[in-house]
């Protein structure tokens, strides 16, 4: 067996025999490659400007929409609150975010971008063309369009799913 097959971090090519159980949700299987190797390329990239993935999505949210409640950005990266919490202390201690009380109600949470991660901003948007056109590569700009498409349409039925759930 190659080292792949034992889960190191190597991949196994996309066409390999994959057991009977598997083949019957082999659409799970091929979301569940795909997410683990963006992630893979992701953290690869984003060691390069000393942050981790998800990390990122926090930064951009703070660019483009300036200081936030940190509850509205667990509600606009789908986040839990916990987990929310620990991203932005990592941010706060690596010096890329200031967290302050709100001047209205001293139980929020503000969070603000600092000086020192605006100088990241260019950087990050270059990891995320770069992780784009590795995801990408060899596609035109139809099949990229189909390929957004579809996956908005499994998303949208995978919320419909999770919401049946509670």
């Amino acid at each position: 067996m190659s080292q792949s097959e034992y889960g190191a971090d190597t991949a196994a090519p996309a066409d390999a025999h994959m057991p009977d159980s598997v083949a019957a949700g082999a659409l799970n299987h091929a979301i569940f490659r795909v997410a683990r190797l963006h992630r893979m390329l992701a953290g690869q990239l984003l060691r390069r400007v000393g942050l981790h993935p998800g990390q990122e999505l926090v930064m951009m949210q703070l660019w483009d929409r300036g200081p936030q409640r940190q509850t509205d950005l667990v509600r606009l990266l789908g986040s839990d609150a916990a987990t929310m919490t620990r991203t932005v202390r990592r941010l706060e201690n690596a010096g890329f975010v200031r967290r302050f009380p709100c001047a209205t109600d001293k139980r929020v949470t503000i969070i603000e971008p600092t000086a020192a991660s605006n100088a990241l901003r260019a950087e990050v948007e270059r990891v995320w063309l770069d992780l784009e056109a590795g995801a990408t590569e060899g596609m035109t700009p139809e099949r990229q369009a189909e390929a957004v498409e579809v996956l908005r349409s499994i998303e949208e039925n995978l919320v419909r799913a999770t919401s049946q759930q509670t």
